[in-house]
């Protein structure tokens, strides 16, 4: 039986919004290799997909929010320290 103050541990809660499929995907990767289980939903209405305003919603179980928060927040982390100035991001297309 759930506690009724702190609900089910199990109940999935969202730890964040982007606006890019592929961001999404790249955090539920972060987040798998730290032993968290999540998903997305709204990915068909962003992007080209329906063009259509929206986010991808990143949605992982209330008992590893507060891992899934910590791993999110070092990977914000880890791109504050990337010097893009020095990144080859290919050609640009025409």
């Amino acid at each position: 039986m759930s506690n009724p103050i702190q609900g089910d541990l199990n109940n999935p809660t969202t730890l964040t919004r982007y606006c890019s499929e592929v961001e999404a995907a790249a955090i539920l990767a972060a987040l798998s290799e730290s032993g968290i289980q999540g998903t997305t939903t709204g990915s068909f209405t962003t992007g080209f997909q329906t063009e259509a305003p929206g986010d991808v919603t990143v949605v992982v179980r209330q008992s590893d929010l507060p891992r899934a928060k910590e791993v999110l927040a070092e990977i914000e982390n880890m791109k504050k320290d990337i010097d893009w100035s020095a990144v080859d991001v290919g050609e640009p297309e025409e």
